[in-house]
């Protein structure tokens, strides 16, 4: 399994007591993402809380159709993505002083974001609303959290 499409969980930032609450925010990349775990992190400082970020690669379902080649580049894009998101996110738990959880993961992302946030107890999730024409139909990860209806969800535009 190439190392672009394996678990891991690092941690950043002062220790908080696993009781501590928790607030989990989705990131990909975009900039609303972004902005949503920028929300997250003031709302975690705000509140004392532990801030949980998970990057979710999503494998095109086309992979196997696809040249190896394309497979190869999907990959390492994804891992290259996932080190800048974690070297940001260190460097803000520990300008900001908050403790953050990073993980990453594989798989769709709707399920793992709700099946991290029910794991964790979170309290809170936070996303960035979807830039996709697509999600208009085929309903976006926002509203399938929402409608969920295990914890609040914050969408941030």
């Amino acid at each position: 399994m190439s190392a672009a499409y394996q678990s891991i969980v690092e941690r950043f930032g002062p220790r908080r007591p696993p009781s501590a609450r928790a607030i989990l925010a989705g990131v990909d990349g975009s900039d609303t993402a972004m902005r949503a775990v920028a929300f997250a992190f003031g709302l975690a400082r705000r509140q004392d809380s532990r801030l949980i970020v998970v990057y979710v690669a999503c494998p095109s379902p086309l992979a196997p159709l696809r040249p190896a080649v394309a497979t190869v580049i999907e990959h390492d894009t994804a891992a290259h993505l996932y080190a800048e998101l974690r070297d940001q996110m260190r460097t803000a738990a520990e300008e900001l002083a908050v403790p953050v959880t990073v993980i990453k993961t594989f798989g769709d992302p709707y399920t793992a974001l709700r099946d991290t946030a029910d794991r964790a107890q979170a309290d809170t999730v936070v996303v960035g609303a979807s830039q996709k024409a697509g999600h208009r139909f085929a309903g976006s990860v926002a509203t399938k959290l929402i409608r969920a209806g295990h914890w609040p969800v914050l969408v941030v535009p």
